[in-house]
């Protein structure tokens, strides 16, 4: 899925809004819907850049992690297969 908007946009956009720009004219500048605004404001809400970034290093991280665990579960698995089938 492509992205139209960087975290650093994203954060951008919100502060916009915090300084008083009213939301209807954020909307139709950046050509966002409404749900996707609020989306972001719970996600990227209250942060600065580098908050951002660590967000994003973070669930990189634990995407990896996740792999990690179901690939040893994996071989786990096929390890208590292969023990069973020989007795």
């Amino acid at each position: 899925m492509n992205k139209r908007f960087t975290e650093e946009q994203i954060i951008g956009i919100l502060k916009s809004h915090e300084r008083g720009m009213k939301l209807a004219d954020i909307l139709r500048q950046h050509g966002i819907a409404e749900q996707t605004f609020y989306r972001w404001k719970s996600k990227y809400g209250g942060m600065d850049v580098s908050d951002a970034k660590k967000l994003k290093q973070l669930e990189e991280e634990n995407r990896r992690l996740k792999q990690l665990v179901g690939e040893l579960t994996l071989d786990n698995q096929a390890l208590k297969w292969v023990i069973e089938k020989k007795d």
